[in-house]
């Protein structure tokens, strides 16, 4: 109960006294020292710098800028990945997008295989065994016969297989 009085007390004419004080005229504050405002760092150069000097001006009315574009720095990146990719072949296949980040990836060397090359090459023997044979696929891809027979042996596409519903009617367990 004392600080509910308190608090009555303390909030009375909360405003009138507010009026009051931010009416009352506010002392000025003391002007600064010469010496501190001298001594500051740079202060002798302030006036130099604000001051216009009409020689700089008429020197850079006379400068005319003419630009070109340098050499494009795509076709110098390309220069060098050609010179880096000696023994390197290009992409044979490729997927849409950029799924597996393989965008950037311009050229293989030669004995590997990307996973795309790979799955193309599976695919391809997979329809037709007897056009795409491990020789040709090793000719193509730049493998040795050995690793591409091993891949055409070894390795199998998925087959996908659509079992249809039968037609008959499905028994139920019913309630009794």
């Amino acid at each position: 109960m004392g600080a509910r009085a308190g608090r009555l007390l303390r909030t009375f004419n909360l405003e009138n006294r507010v009026d009051r004080e931010i009416s009352k005229t506010k002392p000025k504050p003391a002007p600064r020292h010469v010496t501190t405002a001298d001594s500051a760092p740079g202060a002798q150069y302030i006036s130099e710098v604000n001051k216009k000097n009409d020689a700089l001006l008429a020197w850079l009315k006379q400068v005319y800028v003419k630009s070109r574009d340098p050499i494009s720095q795509v076709t110098v990146a390309a220069e060098l990945k050609q010179a880096e990719h000696v023994g390197h072949r290009p992409l044979k296949s490729s997927l849409r997008g950029d799924h597996f980040l393989i965008s950037d990836i311009t050229a293989v060397p030669q004995g590997k295989l990307l996973i795309v090359e790979a799955l193309t090459a599976l695919n391809n023997h997979k329809l037709s065994p007897q056009t795409w044979t491990a020789e040709k696929i090793a000719k193509e891809y730049t493998l040795d016969l050995a690793d591409a027979k091993a891949l055409t042996k070894f390795f199998i596409p998925f087959n996908v297989k659509i079992i249809p519903p039968k037609s008959e009617e499905r028994k139920q367990i019913k309630d009794s």
